[in-house]
């Protein structure tokens, strides 16, 4: 291998390596952000909650939002197309353990476009009472304090939306393990540097909300059932009313549920087409956050040389510093801490991956994606 390809390498990496402190400074920044206990808003909340199949981890999501602790009234409207979909017996368990709560259920099969998810909201958006709206994905354990955070965050009037920090919990062995890592490790710090550099102003879609005003000025969910970036782009129409986007802790728990290598690759990559789709030159820029892999690489490539040892050593040591304070911060530890280095060769895989990939695979449907993010209608797979 040529020096200069070689140098190359050390130059990127090193690169990665100012990006990873970088990362590191904004995660313990973030603790301002993470903290539960905000205290309950004084307003009504409508929580939307799509729901598709059984899933690991089911029965305890579905749980943790009817033990919300908010402080004004919620109403919790769940919705399915199938009248025989499984995650409704999760959800009888749940209302069984939790009687009182105000719980609608909406089956219907009716879409409104090639994203299923929002032609379920779409169905659901009728039944909308109160003034503050969330949208909490099926996978997601909702902490306590988590829904007064996000009213509370809603009660200054320059902010359209707002999400939750969130972090991976592996529902299903190994592979959901690594999953969960990579939203852990890799993607929640990149969210609070592009937050913290003023680089991006990101929608995270396991939970968000906004105002019921805010969602009638953007039109409804109705314009987004034919994307695949949902959340960005409610962001990005959000941000065109002159509004911000925010950001709030606690974190909340994504669920994954892969059971092996190539579930899990199907899953990444949907997420990463996504990312390109938006953004292609971000996207390409964002090699630099594959430290550890690339001075890897840099050290076998060279032969040993010292600069690629010491970048691979630095790499690993501030690698290792973001997990544990994520760790601490999420109060949840997503993989071991010798598997971290595993889990960055593998996005370096995915990331690579995603320049040939045209189509994605959602629930059980491959879609093909549009130059402009947009969906094709999918067929079963």
């Amino acid at each position: 291998m040529t020096p200069y390809f070689v140098i190359s390498l050390i130059m990127i990496g090193a690169a990665g390596l100012v990006y990873s402190l970088f990362a590191l400074f904004f995660v313990s920044r973030a603790a301002d952000q993470a903290r539960p206990g905000s205290p309950p808003a004084p307003v009504a909340v409508t929580i939307l909650r799509p729901l598709h199949g059984d899933e690991p981890g089911l029965y305890d999501a579905i749980r943790s939002v009817f033990d919300h602790g908010h402080g004004a009234a919620v109403q919790i409207i769940f919705g399915v197309a199938d009248a025989e979909d499984p995650a409704l017996l999760a959800l009888e368990r749940a209302r069984l353990a939790y009687p009182g709560r105000d719980v609608s259920v909406v089956v219907n099969a009716q879409l409104h476009g090639p994203n299923k998810k929002m032609s379920n909201i779409i169905n659901m958006a009728a039944l909308i009472r109160h003034p503050v709206v969330m949208i909490i994905d099926s996978d997601v354990q909702v902490p306590r304090g988590a829904v007064s955070a996000l009213a509370q965050t809603l009660a200054d009037q320059s902010v359209g939306v707002v999400s939750c920090l969130h972090a991976g919990v592996g529902n299903a062995g190994f592979w959901s393990r690594l999953a969960a890592m990579d939203i852990t490790y890799r993607f929640m710090p990149s969210v609070l540097v592009g937050r913290g550099l003023n680089l991006a102003e990101p929608v995270l879609g396991p939970m968000m909300g906004l105002r019921a005003e805010t969602l009638a000025r953007i039109g409804g969910f109705s314009p987004f059932a034919e994307v695949l970036a949902d959340d960005y782009e409610i962001g990005r129409a959000v941000r065109a009313l002159g509004l911000r986007v925010a950001v709030c802790g606690p974190f909340v728990l994504h669920g994954c549920s892969e059971t092996g290598l190539p579930a899990l690759l199907r899953h990444e990559l949907r997420w990463t087409r996504t990312i390109y789709g938006i953004d292609p030159a971000g996207f390409a820029g964002s090699l630099v956050t594959h430290v550890t892999p690339i001075a890897l690489i840099a050290v076998l490539l060279s032969g040993g040389a010292m600069a690629a040892w010491l970048l691979l050593v630095a790499a690993l040591a501030v690698r290792s510093a973001i997990k544990l304070r994520l760790d601490h911060l999420s109060r949840m530890v997503s993989g071991p801490l010798w598997l971290l280095p595993l889990r960055d060769c593998l996005s370096l895989v995915v990331w690579l991956m995603t320049f040939f990939v045209g189509r994605v695979d959602w629930r059980g449907y491959r879609f093909k994606v549009k130059a402009d993010g947009r969906l094709m209608q999918g067929r079963q797979i």
